[in-house]
């Protein structure tokens, strides 16, 4: 008998978002702590900035919605790094046998890192 392979819920929030019970492990992603969020207010579970893009491609991308694209490509050659791969593996193990919430300060999560990772640790 073939065992089905388990989905695996991984999600992105906001940092700035209050902590919701389906959250399961919180992560914060991002390389610089959230502007204004105190650390108890947070609830994160880790902060692995180990991940997050280099400082140049961040100030680069800068979040503008015409880059997403090139970003992600930036940024998957990026993960290919013996540090960041070794974070997002950490997360893969994370996020294999219960719900990780991945979080993020940016305004659009959806155009995010975490949701580059995200979408990786889905596929």
């Amino acid at each position: 008998m073939i065992k089905k392979k388990a989905k695996v819920q991984v999600q992105v929030r906001r940092a700035y978002d209050t902590p919701e019970r389906s959250d399961g492990t919180r992560v914060l992603v991002d390389r610089i702590w959230p502007r204004g969020l105190a650390k108890a207010k947070a609830d994160l579970d880790e902060w692995c900035k180990e991940v997050s893009p280099s400082t140049q491609l961040r100030k680069w991308y800068g979040h503008d919605p015409a880059r997403f694209a090139e970003f992600t490509r930036r940024y998957l050659a990026e993960l290919k790094q013996s540090e960041r791969s070794d974070a997002l593996a950490h997360l893969r193990k994370l996020a294999k046998d219960r719900t990780l919430t991945l979080l993020t300060a940016t305004k659009q999560p959806e155009m995010s890192e975490a949701e580059v990772i995200a979408q990786m640790l889905r596929d």
